[in-house]
């Protein structure tokens, strides 16, 4: 299996500035042969664009431009590194580069695509904004997770609040290579990543609650109406998958789909069959294009 490193010649990168002037960096897998549509993707936590080379180019090579966006504080992007000032200002980073990638493919359809906690980024904007989306891809997505807050860190956390204490930096409890893959060139490159994210602010804590927290609003998974499909890893550490498949049920759109794959650690990208896995998306896309 290639390192992730092996893909980045596929692609270009850009940078986009958010309306507080913030510069994201992004990656951009342009699409080859007949133009289908556009992706734009949102990484993990502790992950980034860099991450994703692989299934990047496999759907750029399906047709679809792939733009992934590293979230601001990651990968890439070293200014506030680790933090967000609210909830708020996530998913707008989000809105605003996805209606400039449609600026730049003005006739084609949208896809939103949200991996590990990008999936509760993903879900939250596709909900707010979801006349701009013509789709959303969930894969192993973080709307519900086994790691939680407990009591006494909600609480700290709304201290935090009150006393505008937002630059504490908090070590991501995800520190093991292995609650990611099996593979263990997978597990060398996490362990060895530069850009890899090990901390966080409480503000960003704060604007992650505030996004737990819209989720588990039934408002939220009604404006869902756009064809959906969830990927799930069988044997992931992270993902409560029996809750996040009763959550994804309750999406309307009745076209709905979802895989799990039961032999799967959690990044789907790392896994030995991950041609397989990203087939079945591309074959999904395909079957849902227009």
């Amino acid at each position: 299996m290639k390192s992730p490193d092996d893909y980045l010649d596929a692609c270009q990168t850009g940078r986009f500035t958010t309306s507080d002037g913030y510069r994201h960096h992004y990656r951009y897998y342009p699409a080859t042969g007949a133009e289908r549509g556009i992706i734009i993707a949102l990484h993990g936590i502790q992950s980034h664009s860099g991450w994703y080379g692989y299934s990047s180019q496999r759907l750029a090579e399906a047709g679809y431009h792939l733009y992934f966006l590293d979230r601001r504080g990651s990968g890439m992007n070293f200014r506030a590194r680790g933090d967000a000032r609210h909830a708020e200002r996530l998913v707008n980073d989000v809105a605003q580069f996805a209606r400039w990638g449609q600026h730049q493919h003005s006739d084609l359809p949208m896809t939103l695509l949200g991996l590990s906690w990008g999936g509760k980024l993903a879900a939250v904007t596709a909900s707010r904004f979801s006349s701009l989306f013509n789709r959303l891809i969930l894969l192993y997505p973080g709307l519900r997770a086994f790691v939680r807050p407990s009591r006494f860190q909600l609480w700290k956390l709304k201290l935090a609040e009150w006393f505008e204490v937002l630059d504490k930096k908090v070590p991501i409890p995800l520190g093991e290579p292995a609650l990611f893959t099996n593979e263990p060139g997978a597990r060398l490159f996490i362990r060895q990543d530069p850009l890899m994210l090990e901390e966080v602010t409480s503000g960003f804590l704060i604007a992650n609650r505030d996004l737990d927290h819209e989720t588990r609003q039934p408002e939220m998974a009604r404006k869902l109406t756009m064809p959906n499909i969830l990927f799930l890893a069988g044997q992931d550490r992270i993902i409560n998958n029996r809750e996040t498949e009763e959550l994804f049920r309750t999406f309307p759109n009745l076209k709905n789909e979802m895989r799990v794959y039961d032999e799967a650690a959690h990044t789907l990208e790392f896994e030995p069959n991950r041609d397989a896995i990203f087939s079945d998306l591309i074959d999904w896309l395909h079957r849902t294009d227009g």
